[in-house]
């Protein structure tokens, strides 16, 4: 029995520990939102960016914000620069709070330097330390959607960026994507499973047009695929991130060529496509794609296609 309890206890022990280490981190932490301060942007500005950060980190599961109420009546009683990391940590504990964000938007020409702060109140260390450029006070909207995010994931604003949260400034000085719209090629091979006379493989040649939303893209796809093919295809996309998994189909039209019997090579063609998109919030992406054709004619032909291409 006691061999069996040591078993239990070396097996099982390390679990529990790891559950209450991933527990602890997983806890939702107090936070307080101080507003940031500005040198040369209009304070009407400032002030709505304020509202946009509050509402965004109010939508996160890991925080609990405190009320912009019990916030304002603590800052009154102190007159000390917010975004100065002592008077930061000392309103920071009067609110109650573990953890204080806030930071300093500055004006440079057009742009605007977003730089901002997450410290931690019983340690008094930053957390996070980092900065976005926002081409206008437009996109302050998409800076504190990102502001909000890497708070949360605790990692550089730069990082696992989505679509949708792409800044003007971004689009023009990188390679961040400014459209929705694509076009590319793809290469790959046809491995036939019934028809096609018969063959082992063939080569295919893809172009493509379409236009990518959120969690969807739509296009059209034309084809040499032993003969030639045209289809619209849905796909639907599984992340926002560079790294997205799809799931979709297309229906269209396969004119199969076959050594024999080459009439009613025709037929419309049903398809399920699945793969991955990469570098999704740029203004190009690898596009790897699986499918499976299935061409409703007379010789019933059925295939696998692998391509890889660029959009």
């Amino acid at each position: 029995m006691n061999t069996i309890n040591r078993i239990i206890t070396i097996v099982i022990l390390p679990f529990l520990f790891t559950a209450a280490s991933f527990a602890q981190e997983m806890q939702v932490k107090k936070i307080a939102v101080l507003p940031f301060s500005y040198n040369g942007v209009d304070s009407v500005f400032v002030q709505t960016a304020d509202a946009m950060l509050r509402l965004e980190i109010s939508k996160l599961d890991s925080f609990s914000l405190i009320q912009q109420k019990i916030t304002s009546e603590v800052l009154l009683n102190n007159d000390c620069i917010f975004s100065d990391k002592d008077c930061a940590v000392k309103i920071g504990k009067e609110l109650g709070a573990e953890q204080v964000l806030t930071g300093n938007l500055s004006a440079l020409g057009e742009k605007i330097i977003v730089q901002y702060f997450l410290i931690d109140v019983t340690t008094s260390e930053d957390i996070i330390i980092d900065q976005i450029t926002a081409a206008n006070v437009e996109d302050l909207e998409v800076v504190m959607k990102r502001i909000a995010k890497s708070v949360n994931e605790k990692k550089s604003i730069n990082q696992d960026v989505e679509v949708g949260q792409v800044t003007e400034t971004e689009t023009k000085n990188s390679l961040r994507r400014g459209s929705n719209k694509n076009f590319g090629v793809s290469f790959g091979y046809l491995y036939p499973s019934n028809g096609y006379d018969e063959i082992d493989n063939s080569l295919v040649f893809d172009l493509r047009y379409g236009f990518e939303l959120d969690e969807a893209a739509l296009g059209l796809m034309l084809g040499i695929r032993r003969g030639f093919a045209m289809n619209i295809y849905g796909q639907y996309l599984f992340t926002k991130t560079d790294f997205c998994p799809y799931l979709g189909g297309a229906l269209g039209f396969h004119w199969v060529s076959h050594d024999l019997f080459s009439d009613k090579a025709d037929g419309f063609e049903f398809s399920l496509n699945t793969g991955i998109r990469a570098f999704r919030t740029y203004s190009f992406e690898i596009l790897i794609n699986f499918e499976y054709i299935m061409t409703f004619n007379k010789f019933n032909d059925r295939a696998f296609v692998f391509t890889v291409g660029i959009l």
